[in-house]
């Protein structure tokens, strides 16, 4: 993701910086880190002080479905004639001096021939070296909840006490 720097307060660049603080909890997926803070949160614990950190970042690239031209071909035809029948209302609107639909049934049936076309054209580019759809997440490893100093040990305790419940 890119960024661009704003003026804080000071005038200067809010540039990205290191987080602060000391290691109160460490949880292996996001919701506990989050389930961590909320807990915090509800026992008045001062949460402007804490920070959550995803450690060691991964790539994942989840696998969804097998590429094929009846898929790829549908699929673009399918977005073609939304796009088709948005354009085919929007003209319908401005061009009375057609009947409604056949502006609707034109924008669709050529928005069917071109999501087809370039879905098509898409597929055929990659020669076969890519044939599945995925998506793909940033993630971490694990995720670990900071606190500045002034309140980690309490933080701490009662992350303690959340543990044993």
């Amino acid at each position: 993701m890119i960024t661009t720097a704003t003026p804080g307060p000071s005038g200067l660049a809010n540039l990205p910086t290191p987080p602060t603080g000391w290691p109160i909890g460490s949880y292996d997926t996001y919701a506990e880190a989050q389930r961590a803070v909320d807990y915090l949160a509800e026992n008045d614990f001062p949460v402007h002080d804490v920070t959550i950190v995803g450690v060691e970042p991964l790539i994942v690239e989840r696998v969804t479905a097998r590429l094929s031209w009846p898929r790829v071909l549908g699929s673009g035809a399918l977005s073609g004639a939304w796009f088709g029948l948005l354009i085919g209302l929007l003209l319908s609107l401005f061009t009375p001096e057609y009947p409604a639909m056949a502006p609707i049934l034109l924008g669709t049936i050529a928005g069917v021939a071109f999501g087809a076309a370039f879905a098509a054209t898409g597929y055929a580019s990659l020669k076969g070296q890519r044939g599945f759809m995925s998506n793909t997440q940033f993630v971490a490893g694990r995720y670990d909840v900071l606190c500045e100093p002034r309140n980690a040990e309490r933080g701490r305790d009662l992350l303690a006490r959340l543990a044993m419940q």
